[in-house]
């Protein structure tokens, strides 16, 4: 392969490495004359790299291929040591601008991003994913027509490494059942987002508390949703791609049980109950089959009381039928309850023990669909 695939080995790959790092820093050296326009753009697209340079130029290409082009990309180096610096200085076009800093993280560098944006609009893109045709047009469109929402993600198709799979990222667009299910899990596509930099400088940018991390992109959504309108377009504009060494994926990563953390926050707000509970903590635990994390002390009378209260919080004055609401909730007490009995068995039971502990779920809690 050439410069940009960098798959080669030996002499010859040493020889265009170094090619490319002289003819980067002198073409970055010429772009710098490139005169800029002081009209702030309407979009920001801010995409942090550490390590990134397999897939790099293609999460480039795609952004600077939108047919919107009201736009800067920014773009932070987090104390990359692969070629990725190499691979972004050899662009001319000004509306990129990069940045190279000591590793910070994911969190420090995005909210670096945000504060370097002159967009009123902020895009997301990671080092690995795809920005599909007409992204940002649409995305643009429908906040200028939806002043009240705050963020729009879109769904996706799956990438694994190098090829397209047939499976896809689709989370909910009716907003009602969107919140509801925001409670318990991220219902977006971090990579797809484009929500309103106003809002998020209002909330204080993504955590870079280690507690609540990661998952970052969660954790700044579930404070969002509180006192935001958020919803995801049908259309898949975006490509993620499944890779084990994403930025996002760097490290040991203690998501799980920050997950159960801020799910049993969010249940407790929901809920109006103080954020302590130890059955908002036990209905998070269950609901992500995180066991180790469930409170002795949580009861199953307590979780369900909850999940009503935190769903009709939710949805219950909003344009959501009475039928959809009871149809949501059914799904959700089935679940845990499930996951009440295999808790209590240890977690011993296996699939072929599911149609037995529905019918004792439903004999012993009188549940009902």
């Amino acid at each position: 392969m050439g410069v940009f695939g960098l798959k080669k080995r030996g002499k010859l790959c040493i020889i265009e490495e170094q090619y490319l790092r002289i003819m980067s820093k002198t073409l970055f050296e010429n772009k710098r004359q490139i005169s800029k326009s002081d009209v702030a753009p309407l979009v920001s697209v801010v995409l942090p790299v550490y390590n990134g340079q397999e897939y790099l130029k293609l999460a480039i290409d795609g952004v600077l291929s939108q047919s919107f082009n009201d736009f800067e990309l920014i773009i932070i180096n987090d104390g990359s040591t692969d070629m990725s610096g190499e691979i972004v200085r050899v662009y001319l076009d000004p509306r990129i601008r990069y940045f190279e800093q000591l590793n910070q993280g994911l969190a420090a560098t995005l909210n670096r991003g945000i504060e370097l944006a002159r967009g009123r609009y902020i895009a997301r893109q990671d080092q690995d994913d795809l920005y599909l045709a007409g992204r940002l047009q649409k995305q643009v469109d429908f906040l200028n027509s939806h002043s009240a929402v705050a963020l729009v993600g879109t769904a996706a198709e799956i990438w694994v490494g190098g090829q397209r799979s047939d499976r896809s990222l689709r989370h909910p667009v009716d907003s009602d059942v969107l919140k509801f299910k925001a409670l318990f899990d991220n219902q977006f596509v971090h990579s797809s987002v484009m929500f309103r930099r106003s809002v998020v400088h209002e909330l204080g940018g993504y955590s870079t508390n280690k507690s609540r991390q990661p998952p970052e992109d969660y954790e700044l959504w579930s404070r969002m949703i509180r006192n935001h309108k958020m919803l995801n377009l049908p259309d898949v504009l975006t490509g993620y791609r499944e890779v084990p060494g994403s930025m996002s994926r760097q490290g040991v990563s203690p998501f799980l049980s920050t997950l159960v953390k801020l799910s049993a926050e969010n249940v407790a707000w929901a809920s109006g109950v103080s954020s302590e509970s130890t059955d908002a903590t036990g209905l998070a635990a269950l609901y992500h089959g995180a066991y180790k994390y469930f409170p002795v002390n949580a009861t199953l009378r307590g979780m369900l009381s909850l999940l009503e209260r935190a769903a009709r919080k939710s949805m219950g004055n909003t344009p959501v039928s009475a039928e959809a609401l009871a149809a949501l909730l059914a799904r959700y007490r089935l679940k845990l309850q499930l996951r009440y009995f295999d808790y209590r068995l240890g977690g011993l039971p296996s699939l072929a023990l599911r149609f037995p502990l529905v019918l004792a779920a439903r004999k012993f809690l009188h549940w009902t669909p």
